[in-house]
């Protein structure tokens, strides 16, 4: 039979396994589910979905089998669900299932046609839905079933402390903005009058009704919106710092008491729009900081959307839905498609299928087999698997993932503290300038207002915000878009050491090659018993060569079976030693034979494995390794930025140097073992140089350890989130190529960014002093400086991969 489309997913399948029907011949369905949903939109008269979708297939429902109740009970209410001011329930969830605008007009038509929902709104970008209900009315779980009842599952948003922080901040800075731009734009209307009355002649009385009506508008401003430059100020006190917020305050409220002694007798003019304008213009540029940091948080609540709320466990043949908190070691897990695995763990079964896309930015799913890893936050695009967690939920990589990346937001480059400390002594500078200056024009002119109106604009055109600003910004962007590439730096300040690396050592098997070494030659011989040993041996170490041994002996002699061997050593960068009884049995390079008194006459340019007996040599294998997709280019591009690459290796001479001509490398290391590998690394920190080292994180953990910044690649996620400063989640090449993009193009342009705040202060302090720029002209010129930087890190991410 041919194939044809599901009349609800539009998935193709074979006609003979399809669901028909006799009075509708001419629907298909593929499953029990889209055979319901279809039937229930077309009872609600919602077929029109169907033209929205078009030809687009969209994912099967979801056979959800966890009871609804648990949204019901108290501990979920104190948790998650809030009271309106209206007196109704709102909630925020995680629509799953959603794949298109299509899927959010058929969740909001269907929720919002069932009595007692009052609201219900999805945002297509996270999926994330708001829903506002008479509890008196409908309970959650009915709102739940609902969902779930035309294909798709729900569970609670949990907002991070961040979150809800990064938010409330937003706005509430915002709130602070909107009344300082309406306040200042009606001062600014008022001031068009009071200007014009300069020059046309104004009466007094008039030009005393328009001061107070500037009073009127620059008393909020001040007061209400520049409220946290005071408290920023007080803290600085507190504190013993003289910061950004001190010089704001100092400004804003020496400019607002002289404009009072003007409106309630004195002589001259009020600067009462200065005072709005001030305090408008530094809100603005720390509104732009503000978003800034709360798109960092987005990011992160992104990445923490791919953990469950809650996972099935199956004991004793019983399934139960329990809290991820609640799942032990050991425990039972089933997923079915389309679910996310909830904690790390091995699988049960033949084989599955998951989508790593989520972790290692991979589109393609990823085949399981018996015994392979499932991680946390991968999604099951198969069939119904089982899984043992061999992780808590605390423990997990996605868990672990979301605490790094959370660490790396919170944490400063060194430049910065740099930054932060020039600040301190900035501020105090300007603030002994500002009282220098007004003695001097008092001295010089003996006009208070001016004088005093001078010190003033010294105080507000040297504003330290945008020497402030320059590092933490950059940062905060670089950071954010090596999230999106899939690099975790585990702290911000190997953004700086990763831009000023000038050396890159790269182990060879698993790095430079794909560490799935192939027997190319075999000589020698041996009996069954014996190769039973080697197979005892191959089977107690993960290097790359011991697992290829292994692979070759089980293909060759599929029944065979290891035999328990006692007093087994490892050797560091040799190989194995073992006993059997009382009969020594080795396992590894030639070092390894030499150093046991094994003579070797035996030479080649590919990997070499020798298996021996007591004394006698047996077996020596010749194994080779594909070189890894990439490999050729990141040496050119490194070349290309004049870093020195160098090849570290345990192999010996020949091979060490065949795979170095073949990916024009100019240095390389051979035959090290891992200590001989870490002093080679110590050394060249000795020499200045600024050394990445990437390796297998498992035994290359020492060299690791010394270089400036390790990145561990091959090993799995768990190694590579232990040992690495910056993680790679998809274990690319390529990878690499982007943090040297990503932290050089971060690293110049806070270079920039400081280099702006400097010339700035230069050029601009000098003409304040010398009377050349008013107190609101000196707020608008250092909210323009903040801007200049923020705008500046936003190209960061505009960059041509040159």
């Amino acid at each position: 039979m041919s194939n044809v489309k599901c009349t609800h997913c539009q998935l193709e399948f074979d006609e003979s396994v399809m669901i028909t029907e006799e009075e509708n011949p001419d629907v298909y369905f593929c499953c029990n589910g889209c055979q319901g949903v279809y039937h229930l939109l077309k009872e609600d008269g919602l077929e029109s979905f169907y033209e929205k979708v078009g030809n687009n297939t969209i994912a099967p429902p979801l056979e959800i089998e966890s009871d609804s109740h648990s949204f019901d009970l108290e501990s979920f209410k104190q948790r998650y669900i809030k009271t309106t001011e209206e007196g109704f329930s709102s909630v925020d969830l995680v629509i799953e299932g959603i794949h298109c605008a299509a899927c959010i007009w058929l969740n909001e038509k269907v929720l919002a046609n069932t009595e007692g929902i009052v609201d219900a709104t999805i945002n297509f970008t996270n999926n994330k839905a708001k829903i506002i209900w008479d509890e008196e009315t409908i309970p959650l779980s009915k709102v739940i079933d609902t969902i779930r009842s035309i294909g798709y599952n729900a569970y609670p948003y949990d907002r991070s402390a961040e979150d809800i922080k990064a938010t409330k901040n937003k706005k509430d800075y915002f709130m602070r903005m909107a009344i300082a731009i309406f306040a200042s734009m009606n001062i600014m209307m008022i001031d068009i009058a009071k200007y014009a009355g300069f020059f046309q002649g104004m009466k007094e009385e008039t030009l005393h009704l328009v001061h107070i009506a500037e009073f009127i508008f620059a008393t909020p401003v001040l007061f209400y919106s520049g409220w946290i430059f005071f408290r920023g100020a007080y803290y600085g006190l507190k504190n013993h710092i003289v910061n950004m917020d001190l010089l704001v305050s100092a400004g804003a409220t020496l400019t607002y008491i002289y404009s009072l002694f003007v409106l309630f007798g004195g002589r001259g003019h009020s600067y009462f729009d200065s005072v709005a304008m001030i305090i408008t213009f530094v809100l603005v540029g720390k509104y732009l900081e503000v978003i800034g940091k709360k798109n960092a948080v987005d990011t992160m609540d992104k990445i923490r959307s791919g953990v469950p709320h809650e996972a099935t466990i199956v004991e004793d043949g019983v399934k139960r839905v329990v809290a991820l908190d609640a799942i032990e070691v050991g425990d039972i897990l089933e997923v079915k498609r389309g679910e996310k695995a909830s904690v790390d763990g091995v699988l049960i079964g033949s084989s599955a299928t998951f989508d790593e896309s989520s972790l290692s930015g991979e589109s393609l799913p990823v085949e399981k087999k018996e015994g392979d890893t499932i991680y946390s936050g991968t999604i099951n695009s198969g069939k119904v698997i089982r899984y043992t967690a061999t992780k808590n939920y605390a423990n997990s990589t996605l868990s672990n993932i979301v605490n790094l990346l959370e660490d790396a937001l919170s944490s400063k480059p060194e430049i910065e503290d740099t930054t932060n400390e020039l600040s301190k002594y900035f501020s105090i500078t300007i603030l002994l300038l500002s009282l220098g200056t007004f003695g001097a024009w008092y001295w010089w002119g003996g006009d208070f207002e001016q004088a005093l109106i001078v010190a003033i604009s010294v105080i507000v055109i040297a504003c330290p915000c945008a020497l402030a600003l320059a590092t933490p910004i950059a940062s905060l962007i670089g950071i954010s878009w090596a999230a999106e590439k899939g690099l975790l730096f585990k702290e911000a300040k190997f953004i700086e050491t990763f831009s000023k690396a000038d050396t890159v050592v790269l182990d060879k098997t698993g790095t430079i090659t794909e560490g799935k070494l192939e027997i190319k030659k075999i000589s020698g011989d041996a009996s069954q018993e014996q190769l039973r040993l080697l197979y005892a041996m191959s089977d107690g170490s993960n290097h790359p060569v011991s697992l290829a041994i292994k692979r070759y002996l089980e293909q060759k002699y599929p029944d065979i079976t290891p035999i328990e061997l006692r007093h087994i050593e490892q050797v560091e960068g040799q190989g194995i030693e073992a006993y059997y009884g009382d009969i020594r049995v080795l396992g590894g390079n030639s070092r390894l034979m030499k150093s046991r008194g094994i003579s070797l006459d035996f030479e080649s340019e590919y990997t070499l494995y020798h298996f021996a007996i007591d004394d006698q040599l047996l077996l020596s294998f010749e194994l080779d390794d594909r070189l890894k997709e990439g490999i050729v280019e990141l040496i050119a591009y490194l070349d290309s930025i004049n870093v020195e690459v160098v090849m570290a290796t345990g192999d010996h001479e020949r091979v060490a140097q065949r795979v170095a001509q073949e990916i024009a490398l100019k240095h390389y290391k051979s035959a090290l073992s891992p200590i001989e590998k870490a002093n080679y690394i110590k050394r060249l920190k000795e020499q200045g140089k600024k050394v990445v080292m990437v390796g297998d994180g498992i035994n290359d953990a020492l060299a690791l350890s010394y270089a400036d910044v390790a990145i561990a690649m091959g090993s799995g996620a768990d190694v590579a989130l232990a040992v690495s400063d910056v993680v790679i989640l998809n274990n690319s090449l390529q990878a690499i190529q982007d943090s040297f993009i990503i932290s050089r193009r971060t690293f110049t342009f806070i270079k920039q960014n400081l280099a702006l705040s400097l010339i700035y202060n230069v050029i601009t302090i000098p003409i304040a002093m010398a009377g050349y720029v008013i107190p609101l002209v000196a707020a608008l010129s250092m909210s323009l400086s903040s801007l200049m930087v923020v705008g500046n890190s936003m190209r960061i991410k505009i960059k041509d991969n040159k």
